[in-house]
């Protein structure tokens, strides 16, 4: 099936659902096919080291695999917690700065491709390192070396505790194969790639999407159902039809407030799965735009919106984070045991008085720029009505998503909400979003720290910086729940909520384990589906 046969079936749809007769005259009723509607316009690429938009990472999830990674459905949130894939033992030397790993012998690449050994990992952990997009990751990579055809040593500049999760568990370093590459050549590797995982490609279209079928020589378990199909559905309307008249098993989810229910009242029967938690919804706060400077201001703020209710509002996908890590992840603290005045219950009258105290009895306007997109704008409306209550009136400026983000790595916002998934590895979000180096530059060309924090005052840097010199991990979440606490009393960073990722499944379709946290990824190996 085609884009064009889907967006006109899905047409039909509307029309036979608006006279209450369903249609499934032309459904998908194979149980040999699984079929997923994915949220964007087209693929980009079928190579895991060029992976930016996470929809791609569908199909990457099906096709490669990487040394270790977590148990399906879940995230490793301790090291000891990853388990055997590609490698069947590793070990770090003593100051953390090289891991060895033994590879699993008699493991087949993806149409007769051979062996994998340790030349194709040396292979894919160089390119990674010359041209991957994750490269900010992959700067701390001194060397990987082979020690024999199933042994090799990845070689760290600085200690890294948590290299199984910043590192080895990540797309780019996917192990593919070398002699593939070099028959085939860069450009059509782009969207032919040859991997080890459970299913290999067999369709790439930039505007269908792709299609795969089971990987017979597979070194695991063999996948169950023999394809898997991940058809790109932009259209909100014509992918939520497209699951309730049976033409694809599933689709990914509008992440806003209701979503859920109406899908509900439509097909009782669907299932759910939710990864927790999902993104980490943030907000920055400009420390470099008045009165925002003012810590007694930030302050009301903090007291001024009700993340409980932020999270309620966005409901079942919601959750409240106390801090800027959830609770069951390493650093993170529920509210009871913060120190009482971090706690940050919310308290309006509280916030009028912080705001009198910093010379603003009547309150103050000010302009913010907020994404159109379904997440961003009904979380920052119900800020904004929050706000308006203590009377901090933000005028606020929704455009388009694209250009939101433009905007925030310009330095053109006041309070800038976003929106990132996050691994059990604290440091990534405080690097990413609080580190002095990720501060975001008029150009564009900074990052993604739009508050200023550790420039215009001082931050989290020196124990930033500890943290990713630790050479145990005990150490390591002590200096990372020292940082949370750090921000807590300076406030240039607020977790307004986290928000799962969501997939509607069709009730034919069973996983064959439980979604309970991870990335907007997971595979189909395991999955049945009845007819």
């Amino acid at each position: 099936m085609n884009r064009r046969e889907f967006l006109e079936l899905a047409a039909a749809a509307t029309v036979l659902s608006a006279t209450g007769i369903p249609s499934t005259a032309n459904a998908q009723k194979s149980t040999d096919v699984i079929r997923i509607g994915i949220a964007a316009g087209g693929p980009r690429t079928s190579d895991p080291n060029f992976t930016t938009q996470g929809s791609d990472n569908w199909a990457t999830e099906q096709m490669y695999e990487q040394l270790v990674r977590p148990e399906d459905g879940d995230f490793a949130t301790t090291p000891d917690k990853y388990v055997p894939t590609l490698a069947t033992e590793w070990k770090s030397s003593s100051d953390a700065k090289t891991w060895t790993f033994k590879l699993r012998q008699g493991v087949q690449f993806h149409k007769g491709y051979g062996e994998m050994t340790s030349e194709d990992v040396v292979f894919s952990y160089k390119r990674a390192m010359a041209d991957g997009t994750n490269k900010t990751i992959m700067s701390n990579v001194a060397d990987v070396v082979a020690k024999g055809p199933y042994e090799v040593d990845v070689v760290l500049k600085t200690p890294d505790v948590n290299l199984l999760g910043t590192t080895i568990f990540s797309n780019n370093t996917s192990i593919v194969s070398k002699k593939a590459f070099d028959k085939i050549g860069a450009e059509k590797f782009m969207t032919d790639a040859v991997g080890t995982g459970p299913y290999e490609l067999t369709r790439f279209d930039s505007e269908w999407g792709e299609a795969m079928k089971r990987h017979e020589g597979y070194w695991g378990t063999k996948a169950k159902i023999a394809g898997v199909e991940c058809v790109f559905i932009a259209d909100t309307t014509a992918r939520t039809l497209a699951l309730l008249s049976g033409n694809v098993d599933m689709i990914e989810a509008v992440r806003a407030p209701g979503w859920v229910d109406s899908m509900l009242q439509r097909d009782p029967t669907l299932q759910f799965d939710m990864t927790q938690p999902g993104s980490f919804n943030t907000l920055h706060i400009n420390l470099k735009r008045k009165p925002f400077d003012n810590l007694k201001v930030r302050q009301a703020l903090m007291y001024a919106i009700d993340r409980h209710a932020v999270a309620d509002a966005l409901k079942p996908m919601g959750g409240f984070m106390a801090g800027l890590q959830p609770d069951f992840f390493p650093a993170g603290f529920k509210t009871e045991d913060l120190p009482p005045e971090l706690q940050y219950k919310p308290d309006p009258a509280k916030a009028k008085a912080l705001l009198a105290e910093a010379g603003f009895p009547n309150g103050f306007d000010f302009d913010s720029n907020c994404s159109q997109r379904e997440d961003y704008a009904s979380t920052m409306l119900i800020v904004q009505e929050q706000l308006r209550g203590v009377g901090m009136r933000m005028n606020l400026k929704i455009g388009d998503h694209t250009a939101y983000h433009a905007d925030n790595r310009s330095d053109k916002n006041t309070l800038a909400m976003h929106s990132s998934s996050y691994p059990p590895i604290p440091t990534q979000l405080y690097f990413q979003q609080l580190s002095s180096k990720s501060e975001a530059k008029p150009d564009g060309k900074g990052g993604g720290a739009y508050s200023h924090y550790g420039v215009v005052m001082p931050g989290i840097d020196d124990l930033l910086s500890q943290a990713l010199q630790a050479t145990d991990y005990n150490t390591y979440l002590e200096l990372c729940k020292k940082i949370e606490l750090q921000v807590l009393r300076d406030l240039p960073l607020i977790a307004l909520s986290s928000l799962s990722f969501t997939v509607a499944r069709n009730k034919r379709v069973n996983l064959g384990y439980p979604v309970k946290s991870g990335y907007a990824r997971w595979r189909f190996h395991r999955a049945t589906k009845t007819a």
